[in-house]
């Protein structure tokens, strides 16, 4: 019988160890994917190496004013008439 309780006890000790270890290791791999995922989610992603910066609304804008107050000139000065001036004007405000 001493034999028999030997290795129950040498059982539970070898079982105990092992669940230890194994739920030490998956703290630790769960530990591991959280930080990954919340690098992943944290940064923003890289924009595509190919693909072209959008164009800048306020300097689309600016250029735009900028052609509509040298056409304003031309027109004050006498260089374009009315109808010239509306018809530039509209080609701008279009493109």
């Amino acid at each position: 019988m001493p034999g028999l309780l030997r290795g129950v006890a040498r059982t539970a000790v070898v079982a105990g160890t092992a669940t230890a270890v194994s739920n030490r290791v998956s703290r630790r791999q769960q530990g591991r994917w959280a930080a990954q995922q919340e690098q992943q989610y944290a940064a923003p992603p890289p924009p595509p190496a190919d693909a072209p910066a959008p164009p800048a609304a306020g300097s689309d804008m600016t250029s735009k004013i900028d052609q509509l107050k040298q056409l304003g000139e031309l027109r004050d000065q006498g260089v374009l008439t009315d109808s010239e001036f509306e018809e530039q004007k509209r080609r701008i405000l279009q493109g």
